[in-house]
């Protein structure tokens, strides 16, 4: 009697144990990063994935900042490190009525009240723990390393607080709607939160970007669970930090006008729409209005639109750069002209996206919408930085959050990858080879860029084409040909344009043909059985 019923014992202990290692199984996502999170896929260990994520952020931010940035020990304008502390200074000694029109030749102040708001803070709890950083006048230029550790946990405090907590949010509730597994919702923001030129501008170069991309990020994910009001009180905030958030400025507008006029009209909802806009810029201007006056309103207007500039400063990849080759712009045109067309070049370049949005104002097309829009104005607006480019990138980084199939995620990566070598000419300048290779490197590994192209032959030919040229553009700068920077200095920043404009006008072009192709789903109609 005992052996039959040790042998009908035995099979009823192994079938479990086969069955649990299935979970164990190579993931489905076919790229490294994938791969490193495939541990903690399992229901039990998923309230890990948020803590090791954001550890890992800290750590390669951290990292990167130990670096130098913009301006270190380079008299003598020093660099946008020296901006941002000339900035607490001013804000801390001087009374609101000054901060526009204190020594402009010396990084005047050029960013709306926001910006000078948040700098002031910084540099209260900066005076605290050493007043010598914030002397006026006397701490010009000062590269301290006790200032650098500071400087630095302010940007990595910032973004900690706004941007994370948004893409975390974000993520959540974007993947939601889109049926994302925990899983994938993983990856994903795993993807978006080492995005390397987010990373390598602010921790290394030096900006505070991530907190005017957090505050849109913030608006975004009011839109998404349908809180309109608070959506465009963020965006408000976002504008008054950085006026770069009006890249994105269009592209919601016609997303809110479409809620009011899609199904049916909505008057009550685009009077109150309006209301919100305008109390939300009331109360950013109201504290520099008080202790300054009516007149600072348009010195700061003034500051923060700086058309006198010209066309652009700086080489950047972007059409008028890129053109000038062939057609040289600033001579053969005077300013106001080029503005005019400028403003019309953007203007078309945005319109298809806006229209798209306008007349399908569906929440999962925000994504796409905010990067045609942006890259419309990093192509053909006025006075592009290189630097502008974060602002495409991240909404095209944020499509990840929806889909992760493999044609996705190699466009996507290959994006960043670009960003980052359009970008090489200022972190040379910074002195950042190091962290712009690693980062770099590292990203395209994890995103399985060496092993994963497009399925199309063209998307292919144009991934294969643009790493071949620049990797070798790069090889050449660094070992051949070294003499005819004697003749031509701008030769590989040049080159360095005309890749990445060739590039960003490819990715341009899928983002608006993404853009249409999602907007077409919601409108099939079902086929009769």
């Amino acid at each position: 009697m005992s052996s039959p019923q040790h042998g009908a014992y035995k099979p009823r202990t192994k079938k479990p144990k086969a069955t649990r290692s299935v979970s164990f199984s190579l993931p489905a996502l076919p790229f490294p990063l994938a791969s490193f999170l495939h541990p903690l896929r399992s229901a039990s260990s998923q309230w890990l994935v948020l803590p090791v994520l954001l550890m890992v952020s800290i750590l390669f931010r951290w990292a990167v900042g130990l670096g130098p940035y913009s301006g270190m020990a380079a008299p003598p304008m020093h660099g946008d490190f020296e901006a941002q502390r000339h900035w607490m200074e001013v804000t801390t000694n001087l009374p609101a009525k000054e901060w526009y029109w204190h020594d402009l030749e010396w990084w005047g102040l050029d960013y709306p009240p926001l910006t000078a708001y948040h700098s002031w803070l910084l540099g209260v709890i900066g005076g605290v723990i050493n007043p010598d950083w914030f002397v006026l006048f006397a701490s010009r230029g000062l590269d301290d390393v006790a200032l650098k550790t500071f400087m630095r946990a302010t940007v990595l405090a910032s973004e900690f607080l706004i941007y994370v907590p948004a893409v975390v949010i974000f993520v959540r509730a974007f993947g939601r709607q889109a049926d994302l597994s925990k899983y994938d919702k993983g990856v994903a923001l795993a993807a978006i939160l080492m995005q390397p030129a987010l990373m390598i501008i602010d921790h290394g170069h030096f900006q505070y970007n991530s907190v005017m991309l957090g505050l849109t990020l913030l608006a975004v994910d009011c839109f998404i669970t349908e809180h309109i009001y608070w959506g465009s009180f963020f965006f408000v905030l976002s504008i008054s930090f950085k006026q770069m958030a009006l890249y994105y400025a269009p592209i919601i507008f016609a997303y809110l006008l479409g809620l009011c006029v899609h199904p049916n009209t909505n008057i009550p909802r685009l009077v109150l729409l309006g209301a919100t806009v305008i109390v939300s810029f009331g109360l950013v201007f109201a504290p520099l209005v008080v202790f300054g006056g009516k007149e600072q309103i348009a010195q700061c207007l003034f500051r923060v639109f700086p058309f006198a500039r010209g066309l652009w400063e700086d080489k950047v990849a972007n059409f008028w750069c890129a053109a000038n080759i062939l057609i040289k712009f600033r001579e053969r045109f005077d300013s106001g002209m080029l503005q005019k067309a400028s403003l019309i070049a953007t203007f078309v370049a945005i319109l298809p996206p806006c229209s798209i949005l306008f007349f399908n104002p569906q929440k999962r097309l925000l994504p796409l919408g905010l990067a045609a829009c942006a890259w419309g104005f990093f192509m053909f607006s006025f006075q592009v930085h290189e630097k502008s480019v974060l602002l495409p990138l991240v909404p095209t980084t944020l499509v990840l959050a929806g889909n992760l199939d493999k044609n996705t995620v190699s466009w996507v990566s290959w994006m960043n990858n670009v960003a980052m070598f359009s970008m090489w000419p200022l972190l040379r300048r910074d002195g950042l080879q190091l962290q712009y290779t690693v980062l770099t490197l590292l990203y395209a590994w994890l995103m399985g860029t060496f092993e994963h192209l497009p399925k199309h032959w063209f998307g292919k030919l144009v991934h294969v084409g643009s790493y071949v040229s620049i990797l070798v553009t790069h090889f050449a700068e660094a070992f051949l040909l070294k003499g005819l920077l004697q003749e031509y200095p701008d030769l590989w920043v040049v080159a360095n344009v005309e890749i990445s404009f060739g590039c960003f006008t490819v990715a341009w072009i899928w983002v608006l043909w993404r853009l249409w192709k999602e907007s077409r789903k919601g409108r099939k109609k079902p086929k009769r059985e």
